[in-house]
């Protein structure tokens, strides 16, 4: 492929290339070759402006990531190809119900992430989800049936966040399950499109969303990370993966009107709206939450 020849580490060699599964704004490929390179080449669509990905800053993060121990050490990339190229890592890739199974070991992954080399640039979903609820709005895309008038409860859960913040440290603030790697060895972690700087809490809250869990298993990961299950911690990191939730929706909004790629993005939206709206409508369990965080 053209592509391959513009990389530097493939450029004219013989290549055995397989398509790897997965990736909602890339296209990914396990990349060999006779001299026994092994690598996996991201190629991004240009389209993901829209979205908020940096990619210049996904590449420094990876590095930041690899001297961590935690990503993939990063061989190349190609900033006017929209490519990055990692080495390939062995290991299977997680399902919800493998999250489920390993959460001490998540725990221990995140705290490393977490404890590495800072990230490049500040990943805030409270100002992410008004940037994307903007870009619909402005572009006329679609939004589910009463998602505006969820902005008073999105407002009150940015508040009380806001009255004690967590220390930033480096997160990937995108784990779906996929983006672990388990070998049998320390888990990995894969593709850091969203990472950035942001507080340890959003990325325990929006693992356990993503992985569509319970609160059992967000107490669990909170004690795997923190050391502890404190209510307060666990109420934070809970508020986090709600407001993740009703973010990420407008996230799905947008791939539905603008992406080529052949995948259900109303459908994926629809699966966070509804989990988020679960939280809003009980009104005394979502004020109990809202209050228990802001008065921490």
């Amino acid at each position: 492929m053209e592509l391959f020849d513009r990389i530097s580490v493939l450029a004219g060699q013989v290549r055995e290339v397989t398509h790897l599964p997965g990736g909602l704004t890339n296209r990914n490929y396990r990349v060999r070759t006779a001299s026994g390179l092994d690598v996996v080449v991201r190629h991004s669509s240009p389209e993901t402006g829209l979205l908020g990905v940096d990619r210049d800053a996904e590449h420094l993060n990876s590095r930041a990531a690899a001297q961590a121990g935690v990503g993939a050490p990063v061989i190349d990339y190609v900033p006017d190809a929209n490519v990055l190229v990692v080495q390939f890592l062995p290991g299977r890739t997680y399902g919800d119900g493998d999250v489920a199974e390993n959460l001490p070991r998540i725990g221990q992954a995140l705290r490393r992430l977490h404890a590495g080399p800072s990230f490049v640039g500040r990943f805030d979903m409270v100002a992410l989800q008004r940037r994307y609820r903007d870009i619909v709005t402005d572009r006329g895309f679609d939004l589910p049936t009463g998602y505006a008038g969820y902005a008073p409860h999105a407002a009150r859960m940015a508040a009380a966040l806001a009255a004690h913040p967590e220390p930033l440290v480096p997160c990937h603030n995108d784990l779906l399950a996929a983006n672990f790697l388990d070998d049998g060895g320390p888990i990995r972690i894969i593709d850091y499109e969203y990472s950035g700087m942001n507080e340890p809490s959003f990325e325990v809250g929006n693992l356990i969303a993503e992985a569509r869990l319970g609160r059992d298993a967000l107490a669990e990961l909170c004690a795997a990370y923190y050391g502890s299950d404190d209510a307060a911690l666990v109420a934070r990191a809970e508020l986090w993966g709600t407001m993740a939730r009703y973010g990420w929706t407008l996230w799905g909004m947008i791939q539905h009107a603008t992406s080529s790629l052949d995948f259900d993005f109303w459908e994926w939206a629809m699966v966070k709206y509804d989990a988020a709206r679960q939280v809003f409508d009980d009104t005394e369990r979502f004020e109990g939450l809202c209050a228990q965080v802001a008065g921490r």
